[in-house]
């Protein structure tokens, strides 16, 4: 099997025991938007920057500007769930757009037990979750050399429909989370993979590679 992603935020799945080509797909997994929720930034922020199948191969992974998805290939309704990243954003997407951030390509990974995902985000920092069932994880690390310094971030159980979270706050001139962390766009986490075997999570920064012991 073969899956490949759009800049429209959809999956295309290849079966390639029917054909070496990948002109048609036999499924397409894909999320719609609201009617009247549309603007210019809609399609820009529901590109796909990446996808991963998980070990056992039932479910995809993929990353989007904003969100992580978690999709069943036997249901292709929408995702089974939805981890929010970047929503707090959502208030600053021109800025984020005049600067160029908007076009940042995150990567995204799945244990190999299959209970946790995880993706990178800015100021260094990335994010896992627990996708098992009833699961209210959600861990912010900083990828540093204090591996000590932990982001405290809210809970949230992952739901189909993406909630909104508070504004971004301003404070003496720096960007602010929702957590009140300080924010730097210029450095930027694009790069992690989990260990096939083991609970180990490796992180790419700039010219520094960080392990961690999940």
């Amino acid at each position: 099997m073969l899956a490949h992603s759009s800049s429209k935020g959809s999956i295309r799945l290849v079966d390639m025991r029917q054909s070496a080509l990948c002109d048609t797909h036999s499924k397409i997994f894909e999320e719609h938007e609201a009617p009247g929720s549309k603007s210019f930034f809609t399609e820009i922020i529901a590109s796909i920057s990446d996808i991963k199948f998980s070990k056992d191969g039932r479910h995809i992974l993929s990353r989007d500007y904003m969100t992580l998805k978690l999709w069943d290939i036997n249901m292709n309704s929408g995702p089974v769930a939805t981890f929010q990243v970047h929503e707090y954003l959502r208030p600053k997407l021109c800025n984020l757009y005049e600067n160029d951030s908007i076009f940042d390509k995150f990567e995204c990974c799945l244990s190999g037990d299959g209970l946790r995902v995880a993706t990178g985000s800015y100021s260094n920092l990335f994010r896992v979750f627990g996708c098992s069932e009833r699961s209210t994880e959600a861990t912010t690390l900083e990828a540093t050399k204090n591996p000590m310094r932990t982001y405290v971030q809210t809970p949230q159980k992952p739901s189909k429909s993406l909630g909104t979270l508070p504004p971004v706050l301003k404070q003496d001139n720096s960007e602010l989370d929702t957590n009140g962390n300080t924010l730097d766009f210029a450095t930027k986490l694009l790069h992690l993979a989990w260990h096939p075997t083991e609970n180990t999570l490796a992180c790419a920064v700039s010219n520094s590679l960080y392990m961690y012991y999940a």
